[in-house]
């Protein structure tokens, strides 16, 4: 059971969720039967070690429902209470996703990131409306507002994908959307900026781009990062968000500055290493692996990875004053807890 009612979801989100939350993918034994518990555990602990306060269990693979609901409780028992497990509400329909957002409240979850199915297509922002009040009242779980550019809604609803206005609506009738996470029309920070001064007294506002974060935090409070592929940079984005809220926005500065061979390495691979309005989960899932996750075999479908892209993200870490992995490439199809 949750910590909190729907009715308290604000105030708790407010309270407990300061800080930065990272993505955990989904690990598998080597013949790619089964869910590998120890280098999932692996990952959690690494997490809470480089100063996360939670996580985000990525269901966007090829992974079973029952078999998500049991990574996400593999997790929740790793993580403790302390550390915040959050559900991936990313799945076939509506229906799947009412019978996964119950599943992962029963498992442990603390919050749920909503997003929209690839065959979700709404012409109206009514739809929009029916479909996320159709999520949220089926979780006591508070939840994440995901405006964002996959969806597909811009061109037919409005150009910051899910308008203040539908925002305001969704604030105003489900008590348990405590989160938003301003990616809207991306990129850009004008949905961040735009959220935070209408709504970032009532629910919390969260800056998942690093490379956002840390400039606009140094002129309007953020106190969340949620959720994004942060382990990339290992400890680096909690440590940057301590400094922050400690106002020490010069060495936050040049933390920013350090790491910007690594996040332009990143921008420049974007197009041909994800694409298709699909991230490259194998991608993320590499980028931990550099900073001591476990990495490991991901099951078809799966997009791909290249020596070239692998060696260009490992140097742009080295560029910025980091200490990846120097295994050989092939250890990460295999994994740090092969089972």
């Amino acid at each position: 059971m949750p910590a909190y009612s729907r009715a308290e979801a604000r105030e708790w989100a407010r309270e407990k969720l300061v800080g930065a939350v990272n993505c955990t993918i989904p690990s598998f034994t080597n013949d790619l039967r089964g869910i590998n518990e120890q280098a999932i555990r692996h990952d959690i602990r690494l997490a809470k070690e480089h100063g996360f306060i939670g996580t985000l269990g990525i269901s966007e693979i090829s992974i079973t429902l029952p078999e998500y609901l049991e990574f996400l409780r593999i997790s929740k028992d790793e993580a403790g209470d302390d550390f915040h497990l959050v559900h991936h509400a990313s799945w076939n329909d509506l229906e799947q996703n009412l019978e996964a957002v119950r599943g992962a409240e029963e498992a442990g979850a603390d919050l749920v990131l909503l997003a929209y199915p690839p065959n979700f297509y709404p012409e109206s922002e009514d739809e929009v409306y029916e479909y996320t009040k159709a999520v949220c009242d089926a979780t006591g779980l508070g939840v994440i507002l995901f405006p964002m550019t996959i969806w597909n809604f811009s061109s037919r609803i409005h150009p910051s994908d899910i308008p203040t206005r539908l925002i305001r609506r969704l604030i105003d009738d489900l008590p348990n959307v405590a989160v938003i996470k301003a990616e809207g029309g991306y990129p850009n920070i004008q949905s961040a900026v735009e959220c935070n001064r209408l709504f970032g007294n009532e629910v919390v506002i969260s800056v998942p781009i690093e490379g956002d974060l840390i400039p606009l935090s140094q002129v309007m409070p953020i106190q969340l990062s949620a959720t994004s592929d942060h382990e990339y940079f290992g400890p680096m984005i909690p440590r940057v968000m301590e400094l922050l809220r400690e106002g020490k926005y010069d060495d936050a500065t040049q933390i920013y500055w350090q790491l910007h061979p690594a996040r332009k390495t990143k921008a420049g691979l974007f197009q041909g290493m994800h694409g298709g309005s699909v991230l490259n989960r194998m991608a993320w899932k590499f980028q931990g692996w550099l900073q001591g996750y476990n990495g490991g075999p991901l099951r078809q479908p799966t997009m791909r990875l290249q020596d070239s892209q692998m060696a260009a993200l490992r140097k742009g870490l080295i560029d910025s004053g980091l200490e990846p992995s120097m295994d050989p490439f092939r250890e990460f199809f295999i994994g740090r807890n092969p089972a």
